[in-house]
């Protein structure tokens, strides 16, 4: 059941009155979620024994169960001075049966199969490895945490902020008394991350104590509540247009839709809204909407600053593979660092459930035949290449449809090269394309749509694909290398010199090669005499940035043709990134990034891909897919192109921006960053000033304008810093989305962490206003 069902069943001021009642914790919180009566439910909070696995010889019993705020997971040992832990349901990222994860199939026997489960965390956190006693129990555990995993992501942003300070008020309650002190009012306050003087608190606790007794209880915890969770600005907007008995009527509704958020509206919207948002029965069958009710709608999804028809697949998925911008990762293997992080294949998964669709594969000779993947000349841990294509296979199309690049460095011997044709086969099927689409030789790459739920590989092929049609088509193994290989400048390259040799390639590999030949670029002249469409070059970061600078619109013509892959320079060892903006304004569809490192770079990529269904793959602007193009972003010469917007925004307030330390004492203090990424001329930021002491509820109430040339190309990536006067500034969170799905008017601004997860409850409230520029 969703929030918004059940919500009617326990209103806000039932579920804080409620708070007197330590006894009735659970079924406030299941009420909440809507699983009152939930067998799934039950079983977490009575939990019981598992063994955790961390090697083949470190298995020990631990006692899990989901604690009385329905949120956290605890976990004990069972020595005699017992230890315990706990961890948040929202951390998790998964819950995963049988033996899925690298540390199972290595660590535990195939017999115990059906008895294992992992419990997948978000960012770089290490799995929890488990084994239940029986099959029953295992499908019990994975069922039920995922069941209330899914129930607190779907809860609405009024109901987990409720939720959160809900179960701050209990924190805060030292004495478990049911009743709020004014030292336990203060902890309080730091709890939800603001600071207040000694002042501020005793007139805030003065003005809640009607019964005079020295503490907070029942109803005077309600007020409390109301008072701090009183938002000036929306009461503002809210009463500009609730022209009909204090409540907005549809047709008020209306007229704010159109004139604020630029909403080509009707009334059939409107009453659709009050039906689906107005908590109050009375006033949904008056058809009014009431100011809870309209900061429901304007919380909700479909009233967010992403233009919601975005969130969907909305463009064009009929036109050539490579016309697309496409989601791409470099060396996916990899969970930590270049030179001696391990390689798992956790991180194909990660990077596929973000909606990547262009994975590495380094391949290299194994033990007993069987090829592995690792970084060569490196300390980073192996993989068993058959063990990343069967990952590979389970995760390609849960979040996106559309078809995955295999992108193959080859160091394998003819031997183990057959081994890795073998397992594609066999482990893919007919997902794999393995012969052009369609009759006869192909004249440009098949689309998207016509790939959905399929797999290309890319690599060395030995021979021209229009060879597999001529009427004497024998072919012998021929020598090649694979282009990382013959680098001039990257780390490791003076071993790379003592072991370089030619290699030999295996026709049953060779012939798996379609649309995506790797072939080395010798200037885009030659490639363009000379290069069949499916042949395509990796860059690195340094050769593609000086070509995009200095031979753009070259660029963007060899890529109108062509796939061109852009890779890190070797030089990043720490698997730190390179901005994607500039090879995207030349063209290049690959772009391919270090998945597992969270930094800005990373943001902006993932804010590309945000949109269009996150289906990874997103169509480049009409001007980027013409032949005769005279566009150039570094030289803007006018065209279609040239676009000349003035992007306003006003920064007006925040909510629930998180704690960045433990420490009670820590209280952030917010600033906002607004930068606008695209073409060199539209590159620009501003910011507020800091707030000082309150994380909870700050106001800015600061306008910024931007000037944006090529609005196809820009994105806007919105950051929360925590200003520090002597170091630089903490990250809090960060919102990334293109320019042309900003909706204008009223927004909240959702935040993300540096993982890339959605911050619950925290986010912005701004004003955009987009017009064009005289």
């Amino acid at each position: 059941m969703s929030c918004l069902q059940s919500r009617p069943k326990l209103s806000r001021s039932e579920e804080l009155l409620c708070y007197a009642k330590s006894q009735e914790e659970i079924q406030i919180n299941l009420k909440l979620l809507g699983m009152e009566n939930d067998r799934d439910l039950q079983f977490l909070l009575q939990g019981g024994d598992l063994l955790k696995v961390r090697s083949s010889s470190w298995k020990k019993t631990r006692y899990f169960r989901l604690m009385e705020d329905c949120k956290t997971m605890f976990r004990e040992s069972k020595r005699t001075f017992k230890t315990s832990k706990t961890f948040l349901v929202d951390d998790i990222s998964a819950v995963r049966m049988g033996r899925q994860s690298d540390g199972l199939r290595k660590n535990t026997e195939e017999h115990v199969e059906s008895r294992c489960f992992s419990i997948m965390f978000k960012g770089r956190r290490k799995n929890l490895d488990l084994i239940a006693s029986s099959e029953d129990e295992a499908r019990q555990w994975v069922d039920s945490l995922e069941k209330i995993r899914s129930s607190l992501n779907n809860l609405s942003t009024q109901a987990k902020t409720e939720h959160w300070i809900f179960s701050c008020l209990r924190k805060s309650d030292k004495n478990k008394d049911d009743k709020l002190s004014l030292s336990e009012l203060k902890n309080f306050m730091h709890l939800i991350n603001i600071e207040v003087d000694d002042d501020y608190a005793e007139m805030l606790f003065e003005k809640c104590d009607k019964s005079n007794s020295g503490y907070l209880a029942g109803e005077e915890i309600k007020l409390f509540y109301d008072l701090l969770t009183h938002r000036e600005e929306i009461d503002v907007i809210y009463g500009e247009y609730a022209k009909t008995s204090g409540f907005m009527s549809p047709q008020n509704l209306v007229d704010f839709l159109k004139k604020e958020q630029r909403e080509d509206a009707t009334l059939a919207d409107a009453h659709n809204i009050i039906q689906k948002h107005e908590p109050d029965e009375n006033a949904k069958e008056k058809k009014l909407l009431s100011k809870d009710g309209f900061l429901m709608y304007m919380r909700h999804p479909e009233a967010l600053v992403l233009n919601p028809d975005h969130r969907e697949v909305y463009q064009d998925m009929d036109q050539p593979l490579n016309h697309y911008f496409i989601s791409s990762s470099h060396n996916t293997y990899l969970m930590e660092d270049q030179l001696q992080g391990p390689s798992s294949t956790e991180a194909y998964v990660r990077a596929l459930l973000k909606g990547c669709r262009c994975v590495e594969l380094d391949c290299w000779d194994g033990s007993e035949g069987e090829p592995e993947i690792y970084h060569g000349y490196t300390l980073t841990s192996k993989i068993l290449f058959k063990d990343a294509i069967k990952a590979i296979k389970e995760y390609a199309f849960k979040t996106s449809d559309y078809p995955v690049i295999l992108s193959l460095e080859n160091h394998c011997s003819v031997e183990q090269q057959e081994v890795m044709a073998h397992h594609m086969s066999s482990i893919l099927g007919s997902a794999l394309v393995t012969s052009p689409l369609g009759h006869g030789m192909p004249k440009g790459f098949p689309s998207p749509e016509e790939l959905k739920g399929k797999f290309l590989i890319k690599g060395k092929r030995l021979n021209k694909l229009e060879a597999t049609f001529a009427p004497d088509n024998t072919e012998d193994d021929e020598e090649d290398v694979t282009e990382e290989e013959e680098s001039d400048d990257e780390d490791q390259e003076q071993e790379k010199k003592k072991v370089k040799k030619k290699l030999k390639l295996a026709k049953a590999l060779s012939d798996m090669v379609v649309y995506c030949k790797s072939v080395h670029f010798h200037g885009f002249e030659d490639a363009r005499q000379h290069l069949s469409f499916y042949e395509m070059s990796s860059f690195k970061e340094n050769k593609a940035l000086e070509l995009a600078g200095e031979s753009a619109n070259a660029y963007i013509h060899h890529n109108v043709e062509k796939l061109s892959r852009i890779y890190p320079a070797g030089s990043r060892t720490n698997s730190s990134n390179y901005s994607p903006v500039p090879l995207w304004s030349a063209g290049c569809q690959v772009v391919a990034l270090n998945f597992q490192t969270t930094c800005s770079d990373m943001d902006v990529n993932q804010g590309r891909f945000l949109i269009n269904g996150k289906s990874g793959y997103v169509l480049k602007p009409d001007y980027m897919r013409d032949p005769a193009s005279e566009f150039d972003p570094v030289t803007l010469t006018r065209g279609d192109w040239l676009q000349h917007k003035m992007l306003h925004i006003m920064v007006i307030s925040g909510q629930q921006l998180p704690k960045l330390s433990k420490k009670k004492s820590s209280i952030v203090d917010p600033l906002v960053r607004v930068e606008v990424y695209g073409v060199p001329d539209d590159n620009a930021e501003e910011k507020t000033s800091a707030i000082d002491n309150n994380g909870f509820n700050p106001e800015w109430n600061e306008n910024m304008e931007f000037n944006v040339h090529v609005p196809e190309l820009a994105l806007v990536r919105f950051t929360v810093e925590d200003h520090d006067s002597a170091t630089s500034n903490e990250f809090v969170g960060q919102y990334t989305l293109p320019f042309n799905s900003l909706r204008m008017g009223y927004r909240h601004v959702p935040l993300l962490n540096k993982n890339g997860d959605v911050l619950p409850s925290a986010g912005l409230f701004v004003y955009i206003m987009v017009t064009d520029a005289n």
